[in-house]
């Protein structure tokens, strides 16, 4: 099992899993207009979680959404206090979360792929029943996108209209759909793909955008105060930023390494499936690849997936020499160190070494033997609380922001 790491919640407890027990089979859901096959999850949450979100995984560390806090349930308005998502069929390891991810519950495992009515009463006071709990019928899937907008702080907190192929509006409300500050500081929200035209308003809506013409695609909107606008299908904040060499010496056992890299907290990967690329021959030993310069997280491993290091930390847009010892033991430095190998006989001889390791960043026994789902450990580097899901470090933040890396499901 492939393992990656992600920071958890504020909340600062171990999450504790827990198995539930599921007695009917509901029939999946399929999504109209999707390749995944999808189920429902409803849920009724306490009065003073808002905005709740799923956050969703498999037990490889899959996750079924980008960032935390995941995706935000909308409301069903034939049945008041229920909330409910479309999760894909293959996560059956879910979070449901409020308040901007700051209250959440502990793991909850579907055992498996069904229409899943969960109550949350507390954090860790949660029941799960398959047989329906709402009356009518259930909202049909919507394939939606997201919308990333940064506004000026008169603003406040911008909702989110959209205008449809049939003319009408994305969202009941008038002023729209409330947009939620997310891991990277845009305020995000969700669109149904047959928007033609998205329309960003103030908080007090008397301030407002024209209607802007968009691909239904991912789109990042940056305004003024004034209401004018700038929009773009690359995150701009990533887009700005040179590429860096990641220099790489690896045991030498390692067949082929590869390296994974991604930008924390949001997530964003390099390459789109594991494990990565392989690396290509440098100078004076070393092994290289050449990366957007937001990258601030990688890993190091064997590209058959026999062998890997734990997520290594690295300062963004500067070059960076990674020394693996071996899967729990790898230093840092942002020089080029000498690199000597040894070729005799012994397995352990030939490993590579480094000489002055002092100047190193020491991230010795950084990847220790994993735990169960919701159990926490410390990381010496950099003195905060990762606790393991799945074989991925699962959520976000340390006081507000945090760290963490998401694998995307292979399509």
């Amino acid at each position: 099992m492939k393992q990656l790491k992600m920071l958890v919640s504020k909340l600062a407890i171990a999450l504790i899993a827990f198995v539930a027990i599921l007695s009917k089979i509901a029939v999946p859901v399929e999504a109209e207009g999707g390749d995944n096959e999808k189920i429902v999850v409803y849920s009724q949450v306490p009065d003073d979680w808002e905005n709740p979100c799923v956050w969703a995984w498999d037990e490889d560390g899959n996750s079924a959404f980008d960032m935390w806090p995941g995706g935000v349930m909308d409301q069903d308005k034939n049945n008041d206090g229920w909330y409910y998502i479309y999760i894909p069929s293959w996560a059956n390891h879910i979070i449901i979360n409020a308040n901007n991810g700051e209250v959440q519950t502990d793991e909850i495992i579907l055992e498996e792929a069904v229409n899943t009515w969960v109550t949350v009463n507390a954090p860790d006071d949660v029941s799960i029943v398959t047989d329906k709990l709402t009356t009518g019928d259930i909202p049909e899937y919507v394939e939606k996108f997201p919308v990333h907008v940064r506004a000026e702080d008169s603003w406040g907190v911008p909702f989110l209209q959209g205008s449809l192929e049939d003319g009408t509006y994305a969202f009941e409300d008038d002023l729209g759909k409330e947009m939620l500050l997310d891991s990277t500081n845009w305020y995000t929200a969700d669109i149904p793909v047959s928007a033609k035209t998205i329309t960003v308003s103030s908080e007090d809506g008397k301030s407002k955008t024209e209607d802007i013409k968009i691909d239904a695609a991912e789109v990042w909107v940056n305004i003024e105060s004034d209401g004018t606008y700038e929009f773009s299908y690359m995150d701009p904040d990533k887009a700005a930023a040179p590429n860096i060499t990641i220099h790489v010496t690896a045991p030498s056992d390692w067949e082929k390494p590869c390296l994974w890299a991604w930008s924390a907290p949001d997530g964003t990967g390099v390459y789109s499936t594991w494990p990565g690329e392989a690396l290509e021959e440098g100078e004076n030993g070393w092994l290289i690849k050449e990366v957007p310069g937001w990258v601030n997280s990688i890993i190091v491993n064997a590209c058959d997936g026999s062998v890997q290091t734990a997520d290594i930390s690295i300062d963004s847009g500067v070059d960076v020499w990674v020394v693996v010892s071996d899967k729990d033991s790898y230093e840092v430095y942002y020089e080029e160190v000498e690199v000597a190998t040894n070729t005799g006989d012994d397995e352990n001889d030939s490993k590579d070494k480094v000489a002055d390791s002092t100047e190193a960043v020491n991230q010795t026994d950084h990847n220790e033997e994993q735990e169960v789902a919701g159990a926490k450990k410390e990381n010496t580097a950099n003195n905060t609380t990762l606790p393991i899901v799945g074989g991925i470090v699962a959520l976000a933040a340390v006081v507000g922001a945090g760290t963490y890396a998401i694998r995307r499901k292979s399509k």
